[in-house]
């Protein structure tokens, strides 16, 4: 790989690639390791330094493969282990790093543990590699206790012989138990196991809800949260201390790798407590959802990304930035919405948006999202533009929310569509025997194909290109300087090194931008008279 550097994560650019929806090499509709090996290039050319994929592991696939089965395989439809690791090396050959996903908060209910605890019955060995509980009331029929899952309902599921299981995801996703030697042992082996096969690092799902309180104490809220509460302390399951002497033991395992393994968290913790996953015993970065869910204002922006550096500076790590994801309403529909909630898909349907207006806004978005020091991750397609498919058939409805809430929130598979990569009509290249996808892509998406893409200059695309081959590239956008400037309301105008502006008009009215600076990227073109328009950011050099 071109970059050896040990400290290649603090500033990396990361490619989400859910493979399910990325490209369809043997003709099933479904995405698969072949289609992402025959798109290394388009990701290289992209100039992204890492890859990021979603689980691949065999699964039942009861939440989009966070149900893992088995941690050391692939799950048949997307190839084999052989093919991940040819994968592996022609990333590597590319100068792309490869991060997985890895999901210790629970199994799936088929796994074999599970399977070995139900069968084995109550106060069994391998029962206590869960987290099992009588119920509560004279004949046990009530669950243990009133904790709701994520995906709606009980988080408790009761078993034949009358013993109940803690998920705090769907009935198919049962938690396991991290107070067990057992469990903690096959982690570390299953991290030994991918790092072994040349596997650059992982993505932490659920990193803040491994540790459980043990007497699973009532929390006395009507619905799901997902994080504590403002002011509550010691939540029952969230964000509790006990989580970091098992990342301080995986940080340990990364460290004795020569090129060092790095992990990074997907931990939605209160104000303040992010730093704790960072310090330099245990994880390298975390994902910053604050800025993710901010509102495209300039005082809410700026009061997000002070924080996000400042505190991350206590501990040594840098800040990431994040404008989507595969649990995300995609970007270009959030901004395009007229209130000024950003949420996710679970609650933000039925709220019209002005795809023009977001698209605008998306790529204003995009070029303050990359002239920030620290890492950045895009998720795949939004390069091309891509908005959030909301009008998706009931019938094609797959995230186990839907079933969960009585078919009242549709869920993410709106942002989960297949990528479009060439021709007029679906399935727009992503199989290559022009299968149906297992998600519908919507027919006006022929404008959106990476081929159309890539015939336009003035593209999503090609914004995306530019940007990062200029982040690579200028000696401004490196290292971790930072410095606001004056600007007006509305705005934000910050430096990087050695004289490099971006300059963010999120105001209803243009404005003039500093003497003696040339642009060197607009997401937007500048008003004749050099005014910045509104919805826009531009980068400036100076002269």
């Amino acid at each position: 790989m071109s970059n050896t550097s040990d400290s290649w994560w603090r500033s990396a650019v990361i490619y989400q690639v859910y493979i399910r929806s990325f490209a369809d090499e043997n003709g099933d509709g479904i995405g698969d390791i072949a289609g992402l090996r025959s798109r290394l290039h388009y990701l290289a050319y992209l100039g992204v330094d890492a890859i990021w994929i979603n689980p691949w592991y065999p699964s039942p696939l009861a939440d989009g493969g966070y149900d893992v089965s088995d941690y050391r395989d692939i799950h048949p439809a997307y190839g084999t282990l052989d093919e991940a690791k040819q994968l592996i090396t022609e990333a590597h050959d590319l100068g792309l790093r490869v991060i997985l996903d890895i999901v210790p908060n629970h199994t799936s209910d088929h796994h074999l543990w599970f399977q070995q605890a139900l069968a084995a019955g109550p106060g069994s060995p391998e029962r206590e590699r869960y987290i099992f509980r009588e119920g509560r009331g004279e004949d046990g029929s009530l669950p243990p206790n009133d904790w709701h899952a994520a995906f709606g309902g009980p988080t408790w599921t009761r078993t034949p012989d009358g013993q109940w299981y803690l998920h705090l995801f769907a009935p198919e996703q049962p938690d396991l138990n991290w107070d067990n030697p057992e469990v903690r042992a096959e982690f570390e082996s299953i991290l030994r196991f991918w790092f072994d096969l040349g596997v650059d690092g992982f993505r932490i799902d659920v990193a803040h809800g491994m540790a459980k309180d043990p007497a699973l104490p009532d929390l006395g809220l009507s619905e799901f949260s997902v994080l504590a509460r403002e002011g509550q302390e010691n939540h029952p399951h969230w964000d509790r201390d006990g989580i970091h002497d098992i990342f301080r033991s995986w940080r340990a395992i990364a460290d004795n790798y020569p090129d060092r393994r790095v992990f990074v968290a997907e931990a939605h913790v209160r104000p303040g407590r992010l730093a704790d996953y960072l310090r330099p015993d245990e994880l390298h970065t975390a994902f910053n959802f604050d800025f993710l869910k901010c509102p495209l204002e300039a005082d809410r922006l700026r009061e997000v990304i002070d924080h996000s550096i400042t505190d991350l500076a206590t501990v040594g790590a840098p800040a990431t930035w994040v404008l989507s994801n595969h649990d995300e309403t995609r970007h270009v529909t959030r901004y395009g919405r007229a209130y000024t909630g950003v949420t996710n898909p679970m609650r933000d349907q039925g709220h019209p948006s002005d795809r023009t207006l977001g698209t605008r806004r998306a790529r204003a978005a995009t070029l303050l999202m990359l002239a920030l020091p620290g890492g950045a991750y895009i998720y795949q397609g939004e390069e091309l533009g891509l908005y959030e498919v909301e009008d998706l058939p009931e019938e094609a409805l797959q995230d186990p929310t839907w079933e969960r809430s009585d078919h009242t929130i549709r869920g993410r598979d709106g942002c989960r569509v297949p990528l479009p990569w060439t021709g007029d009509t679906p399935p727009f290249g992503f199989s290559t025997t022009g299968a149906t996808p297992w998600l519908p892509q919507p027919e006006d998406w022929k404008s959106y194909t990476a081929e159309a893409n890539q015939a336009d200059p003035t593209s999503m695309l090609q914004l995306y290109r530019s940007a990062l081959r200029l982040r690579r590239t200028t000696p401004g956008l490196a290292g971790e300087e930072f410095r606001w400037l004056d600007s007006p309301d509305g705005t934000l105008v910050f430096e990087r090194g050695n004289g490099l502006l971006c300059a963010v008009n999120l105001s209803d009215q243009p404005i003039p931008l500093p003497d003696a600076y040339r642009p060197l990227l607009t997401s937007r073109p500048l008003h004749n008279d050099g005014l910045l328009p509104p919805d826009t950011t531009v980068w400036l050099h100076r002269d």
